[in-house]
């Protein structure tokens, strides 16, 4: 087992329409990285990705703005790379690999928008399938 608390679709207790978001954003993911390929930054699988989505007929917003609460006072905003129909958080990474931290990120933005799920993706890896984690919200 690996960083990521990985727990499969059938016990993971997300929505089963959340879950098929996850499912057609990680093919859109696939489809990218297989035309691109690994080696290229960030900004290039977001607007790949983005594209794609849209050929596909994905609700989703781009670099989202997320109001940011201390002891319920806003303190400023931050921002997830993609919101998919709006109850799915997908963070995109062009690194080596994924590391805790990257994990943290994702489950700090899913207590601060209150969702279930984000998909991690790093494109940097030469099989996507290895660069993909999920990320549950089980507060």
């Amino acid at each position: 087992m690996d960083i990521y608390d990985f727990r499969g679709r059938a016990d993971s207790r997300v929505a089963k329409e959340i879950e098929d978001l996850a499912y057609g954003v990680i093919g859109a993911a696939i489809e990218v990285h297989r035309e691109l390929g690994p080696g290229l930054s960030e900004v290039h699988y977001k607007k790949a990705i983005s594209r794609e989505l849209t050929l596909r007929n994905i609700p989703h917003a781009v670099e989202q703005d997320v109001d940011v609460l201390y002891k319920g006072v806003p303190i400023g905003t931050t921002r997830i790379d993609l919101l998919v129909s709006g109850v799915l958080i997908v963070e995109l990474k062009a690194v080596e690999m994924l590391t805790q931290v990257h994990r943290a990120q994702a489950m700090t933005y899913l207590k601060l928008m209150k969702l279930q799920l984000a998909i991690l993706i790093n494109f940097n890896t030469a099989i996507l399938r290895d660069g993909v984690k999920r990320v549950i919200n089980t507060a």
